[in-house]
């Protein structure tokens, strides 16, 4: 099945207890797509300054990555800088400067026009809806957001949740859209809006999955390295809607499988700074670190 992400390319300045990583490769598409090309081929739509590197659009090429949709514009690329503490759950915003990103308006292209799923990343939920609007009804509509959206475009938001599959966002965003403090609830509340499926990511705590009447867990692997965790929930979507466009069943025993393969890919993003430890990843390593994932959670009958 053909993949579509439409989100943010991005120049990052990162900065953790472990390094500094300065005007290097982000943004949600970015990292989504990489995560994504391991498993199926993925198009891109995202736009760029004309200071944006060709290094940058070399390496998305090469991972085989469709490009046609990144748009090139006269001005600055998109650009944040940010810091983590030794916690690393929760990124210090320094500096936004949305450049070109600022008018983005997504136009689809005739050839992007029907995808089998399209994956909304983190934007202004009334971009996501004209996404929607310009595209035939794909197998999948899943999205991310942000508490930045949750809290400013509550109706923008709700409208466009009535036309989702899935939701994949964090357990603080979760908790702000749901308004209670109990995840359970939650689910109940967001699902009742419209998603059938909610994947609530909670970091160094793991993955939670509603879909329908049925909650899946999933742990996080115990990490010996985490240099950076930007991008890593990008990732997370990445290897999920991935995995689901390779195999091409939606049913919920691969939904469980996505879910192992987007936390897989998430491990490995906080390996290194912006997509540094996808560049040299193999795909042994993808399936060796599934096994671990196995590992971690079988056990036998009492």
């Amino acid at each position: 099945m053909n993949l579509l992400v439409v989100g943010s390319v991005a120049l990052d300045t990162v900065k953790t207890p472990f390094g500094e990583a300065r005007e290097v490769l982000g943004g949600s598409a970015a990292y989504f797509a990489t995560a994504a090309s391991y498993f199926t081929e993925v198009s891109l739509i995202a736009v760029v300054g004309e200071d944006f590197p060709e290094a940058h659009v070399g390496f998305l090429r090469r991972r085989g990555i469709d490009l046609a949709g990144l748009e090139r514009r006269p001005g600055k690329t998109f650009r944040w800088r940010g810091e983590y503490s030794y916690a690393l759950n929760e990124a210090k915003t320094l500096e936004t400067q949305l450049n070109v990103f600022e008018t983005f308006r997504p136009e689809i292209p005739e050839a992007y026009r029907s995808p089998d799923l399209l994956f909304l990343a983190n934007i202004d939920p009334d971009l996501q809806a004209s996404v929607l609007d310009q595209v035939k009804r794909p197998r999948l509509v899943a999205c991310d957001t942000m508490n930045f959206w949750i809290e400013g475009k509550r109706a923008a938001l709700t409208r466009l949740l009535k036309k989702v599959d899935a939701l994949l966002i964090n357990d603080g965003e979760a908790r702000a859209l749901g308004g209670d403090p109990n995840l359970v609830k939650v689910a109940r509340t967001i699902q009742a809006g419209g998603p059938a499926t909610l994947i609530i990511k909670r970091g160094e705590h793991g993955v939670l999955m509603f879909s329908h009447d049925r909650v899946f867990a999933m742990p996080a692997l115990p990490m010996e390295q985490v240099l950076d965790p930007t991008g890593a929930g990008d990732c997370f979507a990445g290897g999920f809607m991935g995995y689901l466009a390779s195999t091409g069943n939606l049913g919920a025993e691969v939904f469980r499988q996505a879910v192992v393969c987007g936390s897989v890919m998430a491990s490995f993003a906080v390996e290194g700074f912006s997509l540094d430890r996808l560049r040299v990843l193999d795909y042994k390593e993808i399936e060796g670190r599934f096994k671990e994932f196995k590992r971690l959670t079988g056990f036998e009958d009492l």
